[in-house]
């Protein structure tokens, strides 16, 4: 038996009335449970277009190397540099998950033989993650983040993008 409750509890999205207003921009830091990632060929049109086009705005970025939009809570869109062509994904969309989920993980993709699984690696943001290309090319990214430790090159790297504890 499933217990059911108000999602909008968790969500930003507002109960659909005619009147119903947009949530402000939200510009907290949080654990994704989900983001997407695009390749662009042109990191300035493409942050420009989904600022001023789409509503978007840059959280933060790393020049020449990321750059992390948000509109509301939980719609978080990473822009890397990188080529587009037809045999590459050009987005993936990336799942948190836990520590523990990853090696079987890999073991059940590779067992169902279709698609495309690599090992599990760890990331200067600190997370360990797994890289998946689905049978329709699709790039999936399950990312566990990894226990803080202050001491480390992934906290150097962290507080380097202005992400301090």
């Amino acid at each position: 038996m499933s217990e059911y409750f108000d999602a909008f509890e968790v969500s930003p999205v507002p109960v659909p009335r005619v009147d119903a207003v947009a949530p402000e921009p939200f510009r907290g830091i949080y654990g994704m449970p989900a983001f997407v990632t695009v390749r662009t060929g042109d990191l300035k049109a493409s942050v420009e277009f989904w600022t001023r086009g789409l509503g978007f705005f840059e959280l933060f970025g790393v020049p020449e190397r990321l750059v992390h939009l948000r509109r509301w809570a939980f719609q978080d869109v990473l822009l890397v540099p990188g080529e587009t062509d037809a045999t590459a994904p050009t987005m993936s969309v990336s799942f948190a998950c836990v520590l523990s989920e990853l090696d079987a993980m890999v073991e059940r993709c590779r067992e169902v033989g279709t698609g495309r699984v690599g090992e599990p690696h760890d990331t200067p943001w600190n997370t360990r993650d797994v890289d998946v290309i689905t049978p329709e090319n699709t790039r999936v990214v399950f990312t566990a983040a990894k226990p803080y430790d202050p001491a480390s090159e992934a906290a150097q790297n962290l507080a380097a993008m202005g992400i301090v504890p």
